[in-house]
């Protein structure tokens, strides 16, 4: 067995690679998620909220990001929708304001069609500037808001009256893949207003540990990669806020149960080759 395993091609540990990725896919596995304390923090950020409170939610990702990101902001709007907050998309990225339109039509115009554009929710779009829109607008919103994403004047938007600064909203939500991002948020809005700004973010799992020093003072929680979502999905289900059989707000749950078989066959192996070496480090000594 040892000298079969020591000369196995590595074509075969290829082959089960794929079977432990693709299988998983297949069959729609998923594994029960506990929630860590981060993604708790930032579901019950949402949960404390009344009904009508504002929600500023920032998507500043792209397609490049979706895998990670996309089931995590959907998963944000339909905890909004279901508490009837009132949601106020806007974007530091180009494509952030299509990313929210996705997340809406995916979500309120199928499940919440009640919900009016304008009294309900509003898109502002996309402004350039990076951590320079975020400096403006903690202190005067309007001066670079003018009209939504549509062009309408937002002065003749319902929900947008009494709206000055990024202080006037209940909770920002803020979804990043980079700069800008999470991190410009913390920096130009948390912190210089600890008591008036809450901020929760999901962010990629390459930005996620550069947060942590920031938790839970001026970030009050955090979703962290896909898993992040997962959780947070988890946490939906358990409050009954989306049906077992509402698969499309599970594909957090869905795309952990691959990474998860896959993490399961690497470490195997792991053990595996370094058990060949001291068997093999053995028989040398031997001889």
């Amino acid at each position: 067995m040892y000298d079969f395993l020591r000369t196995l091609d590595r074509r075969w540990i290829f082959l089960l690679v794929l079977l432990a990725i693709s299988v998983p896919i297949l069959l729609g596995l998923k594994f029960p998620e506990t929630p860590t304390e981060q993604v708790r923090n930032a579901f019950e950020e949402v949960e404390r909220l009344k009904p009508g409170s504002r929600v500023l939610l920032s998507f500043d990702y792209d397609p490049a990001s979706e895998g990670e990101l996309g089931p995590m902001a959907t998963a944000f709007v339909r905890h909004c929708c279901q508490k009837r907050l009132r949601m106020y998309f806007m974007a530091l990225w180009p494509i952030g304001p299509q990313m929210a339109d996705d997340t809406i039509d995916r979500v309120i115009h199928r499940d919440f069609p009640d919900l009016q554009y304008g009294r309900d929710y509003v898109n502002l779009g996309f402004k350039p500037g990076n951590e320079g829109v975020i400096k403006v607008i903690v202190t005067d919103l309007r001066q670079l808001y003018t009209t939504d994403a549509r062009g309408t004047n937002i002065d003749r938007i319902p929900m947008c009256a009494g709206i000055r600064t990024v202080r006037d909203f209940d909770l920002i939500i803020n979804v990043s893949a980079g700069y800008a991002g999470t991190k410009e948020w913390v920096q130009y809005a948390a912190s210089p207003y600890p008591k008036e700004v809450r901020l929760i973010a999901g962010c990629t799992g390459v930005q996620a540990p550069l947060m942590y020093p920031y938790i839970p003072d001026q970030l009050r929680g955090m979703l962290g990669a896909i898993k992040g979502a997962a959780e947070y999905e988890a946490l939906l289900l358990e409050k009954q806020y989306i049906r077992p059989d509402e698969v499309r707000y599970q594909e957090g749950l869905r795309r952990m149960g691959p990474q998860f078989v896959g993490h399961i066959l690497m470490i195997a192996l792991i053990v595996l080759g370094n058990v060949l070496f001291v068997l093999g480090r053995r028989r040398e000594r031997v001889r």
